[in-house]
């Protein structure tokens, strides 16, 4: 599915409302089949096949709810599940549909892993030290679940970095050690208004 501005991170939630016709078959194949297809983000016009027009890393998802209405379209939960990079794209089915092929995140110093979880945990606590008690818990309570730097590099790009650009490099990066240092970069310019 190729969508603009959108990337959406591994262990990530994308909530979707299925209307087009091309989508609602996709749909109807992915629920009949593995559950699972890609997002794209839609860089430019779209073509049939987007061999051009779309970024060639995205996220394969397995539809974890999906509600169909009476007019025929669906409001779904789409889990992010991996990274995958777009091989070929194929013009055999009426929507996006592609060749793919796993894409695997690595740490270049496996030595750095604890260090590294410290450096962008202390990233978060600082930016989000202004945000009421309550809040923090919260943030840190779904932080905590993550035992691995590449899990919680994902989990903080999708909760917390807005600017589709830099969603897609930190999707598109598999040292998990830049992506740290991109993530720390990045939440050192955001700011939340203190609670009065």
């Amino acid at each position: 599915m190729l969508l603009p501005d959108c990337v959406l991170f591994p262990h990530g939630g994308l909530p979707l409302y299925i209307f087009e016709e091309r989508y609602r078959a996709m749909l109807d194949d992915a629920i009949a089949g593995s559950c699972c297809f890609a997002v794209a983000r839609l860089t430019d016009e779209e073509t049939h096949p987007p061999l051009d027009c779309a970024a060639q890393v995205g996220t394969i998802g397995l539809v974890r709810a999906s509600r169909e209405g009476d007019d025929g379209t669906s409001q779904l939960l789409l889990h992010g599940v991996m990274r995958v990079r777009f091989v070929r794209w194929l013009d055999e089915k009426d929507y996006p549909y592609a060749e793919i092929e796993p894409l695997i995140s690595h740490f270049a110093d496996e030595s750095q892993k604890d260090a590294a979880m410290k450096t962008l945990i202390g990233a978060v606590e600082d930016t989000v030290k202004v945000l009421p008690k309550p809040v923090q818990d919260g943030i840190f309570g779904l932080l905590n679940r993550a035992d691995d730097p590449a899990l919680l590099t994902d989990i903080v790009s999708q909760q917390f970095i807005q600017n589709a650009d830099l969603r897609l490099k930190l999707l598109e990066e598999l040292d998990v050690g830049r992506r740290v240092t991109m993530l720390c970069e990045a939440l050192a310019e955001l700011k939340f208004e203190p609670e009065e």
